[in-house]
C-alpha cells in the first residue's frame, strides 16, 4: 500500500472514530427506546414566556384650584382629578361653571418634575396650566381659563 493510501485510510478511520455519531433505536412515534440502565434525557418543558413584572399603576390625584383674581373669585374653588399614568403623561378632568373640561397633562422634556396641562369643554371653554411635582403624587402650579380667570392649583393630598 502506498503512503498516500495509508494516510487516507488513517484519516478516514480517525474521522469515523472522532465524529461522535451513534445510532439509537427509535420507535415509530419518535421516542427513543431505552436500554436497561441507560439514562434518557427528559423532554424540554413547553416554552411559556416568563411572567413580566407589572409597571407602575396609574394613580388618580385630586386637583384643587383656588381663585387668584377677581374673575376666578366669582366661581370660587374648583376641583378636578388628574390621573397620573406614571409615564410622564396624565389625564385631566374638572367641572367649571357646569361644563366638564377634559384634557391631558404632560411632563416637560428635560425636567421630570415640571409639566403643562390643557383641558377643553364642549362649549369652547378651555384652560391651560403649568405645574411642578414635588413627589410623584403631590405638586402645585397655576392655571388660566379662557374667560380670564386665574387659579393656583394644588395636586394631590
Amino acid at each position: 500500500m502506498s503512503s498516500s493510501k495509508k494516510l487516507l485510510a488513517a484519516l478516514t478511520v480517525s474521522a469515523l472514530l472522532l465524529s461522535g455519531c451513534y445510532v439509537l433505536p427509535v420507535a415509530p412515534d419518535g421516542h427513543v427506546y431505552a436500554y436497561p440502565g441507560a439514562v434518557v434525557p427528559a423532554a424540554p418543558a413547553p416554552g411559556y414566556p416568563p411572567p413580566q413584572a407589572a409597571g407602575p399603576m396609574p394613580t388618580a390625584l385630586h386637583a384643587r384650584l383656588y381663585p387668584a383674581n377677581d374673575i376666578a373669585t366669582q366661581t370660587g374653588v374648583v376641583t378636578g382629578t388628574v390621573t397620573n399614568m406614571m409615564t410622564g403623561k396624565g389625564r385631566f378632568q374638572l367641572n367649571y361653571r357646569g361644563e366638564t373640561l377634559t384634557g391631558e397633562a404632560t411632563r416637560v422634556d428635560g425636567d421630570a418634575r415640571r409639566g403643562v396641562a390643557s383641558a377643553y369643554g364642549q362649549s369652547g371653554s378651555f384652560m391651560s396650566c403649568e405645574y411642578q411635582m414635588h413627589t410623584p403624587t403631590q405638586g402645585a402650579g397655576t392655571c388660566a381659563f379662557s374667560n380670564g380667570a386665574k387659579y393656583q392649583v394644588h395636586i394631590g393630598s
